[in-house]
Parts: structure tokens; sequence; C-alpha cells
């Protein structure tokens, strides 16, 4: 579980992927990866954010994704997020677990 906060800007999310069989690290490096989040029992996808490591992290599997303006222009509430992965040829390997994440309101 991930808590968020509504309204922030630049809040970045860590996901690192790696195989279940083997526990290797999924090198992303020539892979679009993207994390498409959407409000708890509904299907609307609200944002999708593309990855931005590079180099070393995305051979190792590290995936950052960055909130931008209005990403988290919400309703608190209960949100959950789907991450997967593309090659150049067009395979697209998702990640079966969501990621669950609660935004409360900003203080006033």
């Amino acid at each position: 579980m991930l808590y968020l906060v509504t309204n922030d800007v630049g809040t970045q999310i860590k996901c690192e992927l790696t195989r279940e069989d083997d526990n290797s690290a999924v090198d992303l490096t020539d892979r679009t990866t993207t994390l498409k989040m959407r409000k708890k029992g509904e299907t609307a996808i609200l944002f999708t954010l593309t990855n931005l490591s590079n180099g070393e992290d995305a051979e190792n599997g590290i995936a950052i994704f960055s909130l931008q303006t209005g990403n988290l222009n919400v309703t608190a509430g209960k949100y959950e997020a789907e991450v997967s992965s593309s090659t150049e040829s067009g395979d697209i390997e998702t990640v079966y677990e969501l990621i669950d994440f609660t935004i409360r309101d900003e203080l006033a």
C-alpha cells in the first residue's frame, strides 16, 4: 500500500521488476514501461506514467514514475495501478499484482 496526497506534483513511485521463477531483474533497457492508475472499483484509466529510469537502473529492473501536474487532482479514496512493459517488437509483460494506493486530501 502506498500513500499519496491530492494535488502533489513530483512525487516518485519506484518499482523493481523481477522474474518470479528465478528472482532475476527484468532488464527494462529498450522497453517502454508504464504505470496506469484508476480508482478502485472503476475501469476508467485516470492517467498513464512512463518509466524515467535508464542506464544501470533500467538494466536492474528499476522503474521510476514521476507524478505530474493534475495527476493527483482526484477525490480522496482508494486507487490501484498496473505496471506493464513492452518490447520494441510489441511483446507486453504485465505485472500480475496491482499496486494499492490510498490518497488523502491535502490540508487546507
